[in-house]
């Protein structure tokens, strides 16, 4: 069995919730928070097997994630999935949005899980009761497949936003601060879904550095 299975079976079982986010580092697009409840005692020998390579969404590549997207929407108990825009992270702080984001995807399970993980941080104010987890999305499956689900979600955003913003290649990058990215951005300037709070060297090229 995945030892990140094992993981949260060792910590009761019963109904399991994890919970990360994707789009935190990125200069554009939204940053997208999403948890997931495993019932543990519902999964099959079956289900074990077909969740068997989930990882960490970064440790995967894209079509192993859209694969494992699929798997984890068919089996978990509930998925949960929060997106904070661009506006929103300058107004009130990206710190603040991704707390803010993990807390609210948690508190739409219903019904509460017996245990639950967020990867990275105590979320203050959550109603619902959790343990922060370092490294949650390498240790903890329900964490693990949060973690795909925020990142095969924000790409698919991208991929559509691709779509009406050609000229900056958010199909390729995602919205990250890659060279290409930056190039655009100098060349073209930005657009509303930049975050022009963040510091980039081709914000402070344009005269929008903080």
């Amino acid at each position: 069995m995945n030892a990140r299975f094992a993981f949260d079976l060792e910590r009761g079982g019963g109904l399991v919730a994890g919970a990360d986010e994707a789009g935190r580092g990125c200069l554009a697009g939204p940053l997208v928070a999403a948890a997931v409840c495993f019932d543990y005692a519902a999964l099959t020998d079956a289900d074990f097997e077909a969740l068997e390579r989930l990882n960490d969404s970064k440790r995967l590549t894209r079509e192993a994630r859209e694969t494992l997207y699929g798997i984890v929407i068919g089996r978990a108990r509930q998925v949960a999935v929060v997106a904070c825009s661009a506006p929103s992270i300058d107004e009130r702080g990206l710190h603040r949005c991704n707390l803010r984001a993990l807390g609210a995807a948690l508190e739409c399970l219903e019904p509460r899980p017996d245990r639950a993980f967020v990867d990275g941080f105590a979320v203050p104010d959550c109603t619902v009761p959790h343990e922060a987890l370092i490294g949650g999305d390498t240790r903890s499956a329900a964490v693990a497949a949060a973690s795909v689900i925020a990142k095969v979600t924000r790409d698919r955003v991208m991929l559509r936003l691709d779509e009406q913003y050609p000229a900056y290649g958010f199909a390729r990058h995602v919205g990250y601060a890659t060279a290409e990215h930056q190039e655009m951005i100098t060349r073209h300037g930005v657009c509303h879904l930049h975050r022009r709070s963040f510091d980039a060297v081709s914000y402070r090229q344009l005269g929008l550095g903080v």
